[in-house]
């Protein structure tokens, strides 16, 4: 057998190993445009957040047909630098975060949780405080801003010469935490978490606004948004449906548009980023 002869068989095989190479590359990219990421704006812990919404993710991955990934943001910093870039494909969160994605990002609003949120002004124990002047000097507790919880609170206390001392929790659950411990004097979280905690006193209510809604960035092709509108909004019919609506402790999904949330993203006004 010639030298030249072994010589063109291994450059058969370089080839044949260089096409295999190149199909695999195709595959792996197209396994990897076929996942898409959905994350949850983090009132909770990253771990109850997983906890809660991977049985969503999962109920979406099986009626699309795509890999629909959960990720998670370990505080509202994170969060809004992360997605005011667009690099989420599919989010879940407040009525200002929702708008201004409509507006700035181009996202598609597709269902909403329906009815209204609002947010809570409380105190524990012995504390019993009537008016948001009476917690001027001392420790308030908010989410990180620009959550809710912390755009509500900017606009209880507009004098910047008679402000609470804001205190930044991660999460709802440490803010509470921190409440019955006594570090913190008040806080502002969201109203349904309120029940959960039989010690805690409201002072004040805030004006409701639009329950969270799922948009869509322009990356997702419509085709999927819309089996993914589909699904949510039929998500009660199914066995597997009813299931994940339990774990998730939500009212069903209903259609939504951008008009429901149009204004909203005003809040974010002086909000660095915005």
């Amino acid at each position: 057998m010639s030298f030249k002869f072994l010589r063109s068989l291994s450059e058969v095989g370089c080839l044949r190993n260089i096409l295999l190479f190149g199909l695999l590359l195709v595959a792996s990219h197209h396994a990897q445009a076929q996942t898409y990421s959905l994350v949850v704006q983090p009132i909770l812990t990253p771990r109850q957040t997983t906890q809660a919404f991977t049985p969503l993710t999962n109920y979406l991955s099986e009626a699309t047909g795509v890999n629909i990934r959960l990720v998670t943001a370990l505080n509202f910093v994170t969060y809004w630098e992360t997605m005011k870039k667009g690099d989420y494909d599919l989010v879940l969160d407040a009525a200002h975060f929702t708008d201004f994605r409509i507006k700035r990002l181009r996202y598609r609003v597709l269902v909403r949780i329906p009815d209204t949120v609002s947010l809570a002004l409380v105190t524990a124990g012995d504390l019993l405080i009537f008016e948001p002047a009476e917690l001027i000097g001392r420790r308030l507790g908010t989410l990180g801003s620009p959550s809710m919880p912390a755009v509500r609170a900017n606009q209880l206390f507009p004098n910047p010469s008679r402000l609470p001392v804001f205190v930044d929790f991660a999460n709802a659950s440490d803010t509470v935490r921190a409440l019955l411990d006594g570090e913190i004097a008040g806080a502002i979280i969201p109203s349904p978490l309120v029940q959960n905690y039989p010690e805690l006193n409201t002072v004040l209510t805030t004006d409701p606004i639009p329950h969270i809604a799922l948009s869509a960035s322009p990356q997702v092709p419509v085709a999927l948004a819309n089996r993914i509108r589909e699904a949510l909004v039929n998500i009660d019919r199914t066995p597997a449906g009813r299931r994940t609506m339990e774990a998730l402790r939500l009212a069903p999904f209903v259609p939504a548009t951008s008009r429901s949330y149009d204004g909203y993203a005003q809040l974010l006004d002086g909000v660095w980023g915005y």
